[in-house]
C-alpha cells in the first residue's frame, strides 16, 4: 500500500453502518476521532423512552463535536472516524467494564430504554455499535503505521456550559495522559491567543482507563490530545468552522514534524486515578 493510500468508506449495509469514515491521506500524520458525533438511535431502538427533546442534549451527543472534525478532516486532508449512533445507546468513550458503558441516568434524565438492560443486550449493543467504531479506528491506526506514517491520534468532543449550577469558566480544554507531545504545544498555543480561558485536563482528567485514547493510542505509544470546546461556542456552524480554523493553524505544524510522532510509551496515570477513586 502506497503511503498516500486513504481510508474508504465501508459497503452499504441494511441500516446506516454505525461509523462514518472520511477518507485522508495517511501521510498527514493525524487521525481524527468523534467518539459522540451523533444523536441517532436506529428504529429498532426507537426513542429509548425518552422525549425528543433530550436528544438535542449533551446527554445524546456532543454537540458542535462531529461539524469541528469534518472541517478539520477537510482543512487537514487527515482520515478521521466518527459514531453514527447515539451515546445513550452505548458509549464507546468507556471501557468495556466501565458502568457507564450504557447510561440508565445521565444529567438527570432517566432512560427507561435502559433501565432494565442486562448483560445479553449490553453485549449485543457492544458487537453492534461499539466494536465496528473499535475495529475501525484500529484498521485506520494500521494502515498509517504499515505505511511508516504513525499518526498522532486528536479526539474531538465537547461539553456544557454549565454543570449542575456551575458556570464552567474555559472556553476549551485540552486532556491528556502521560504524554504531553502534542498537549503541551496545544495547550501553550491556546493560552496565547488574546481572551481565551483554556483548561489544562480540565473540565475532566484525560488519564481514563479503557478510554478511545488510551485503548487505542496510549497503548501504541502513539502522540494523542483530547480536544474540549464548549459546546455554545461550537453550536452554530459559524462556530465550529472558527474552532476547526484555530485547530487547524495549531495541528498542522505539529503533525509535520515526524519525530514527534514517534511511537514511545509513556505509560499512564489511570491505575493512579482509580486508586484515588
Amino acid at each position: 500500500m502506497s503511503s498516500s493510500a486513504a481510508l474508504k468508506s465501508p459497503e452499504p449495509a441494511l441500516e446506516p453502518h454505525p461509523v462514518e469514515i472520511i477518507e485522508g491521506a495517511l501521510e498527514s500524520g493525524l487521525l481524527l476521532l468523534c467518539d459522540h458525533a451523533s444523536n441517532a438511535v436506529p428504529p429498532d431502538l426507537g426513542d429509548l423512552g425518552l422525549p425528543a427533546s433530550e436528544f438535542q442534549r449533551h446527554i445524546a451527543y456532543d454537540i458542535g463535536a462531529a461539524a469541528v472534525t469534518r472541517s478539520l478532516a477537510r482543512r487537514l486532508k487527515a482520515p478521521a472516524i466518527l459514531t453514527r449512533f447515539s451515546r445513550l445507546i452505548i458509549d464507546p468513550n468507556r471501557g468495556r467494564d466501565d458502568p457507564t458503558l450504557v447510561m440508565r441516568l445521565s444529567d438527570g434524565a432517566v432512560v427507561p430504554g435502559n433501565a432494565k438492560v442486562d448483560e445479553a443486550e449490553i453485549q449485543r449493543r457492544i458487537e453492534r455499535f461499539y466494536d465496528p467504531y473499535d475495529a475501525a479506528v484500529s484498521e485506520a491506526i494500521h494502515r498509517a503505521m504499515a505505511a511508516d506514517h504513525p499518526p498522532a491520534v486528536v479526539t474531538v468532543h465537547s461539553y456544557t456550559p454549565v454543570w449542575r449550577g456551575w458556570p464552567r469558566p474555559w472556553h476549551v480544554g485540552i486532556l491528556w495522559d502521560a504524554d504531553d507531545r502534542y498537549a503541551k504545544p496545544l495547550l501553550e498555543g491556546l493560552m496565547a491567543e488574546e481572551g481565551l480561558v483554556v483548561g489544562d485536563n480540565e473540565p475532566y482528567d484525560g488519564a481514563l482507563a479503557g478510554d478511545t485514547v488510551d485503548r487505542h493510542a496510549t497503548i501504541r505509544g502513539l502522540a494523542n490530545a483530547l480536544i474540549e470546546i464548549r459546546q455554545d461556542l461550537i453550536a452554530s456552524d459559524e462556530g465550529a468552522e472558527e474552532w476547526a480554523g484555530r485547530f487547524a493553524r495549531l495541528l498542522k505544524p505539529l503533525a509535520a514534524r515526524a519525530a514527534l510522532r514517534k511511537p514511545t510509551i509513556f505509560g499512564t496515570r489511570t491505575r493512579e486515578r482509580l486508586r484515588q477513586h
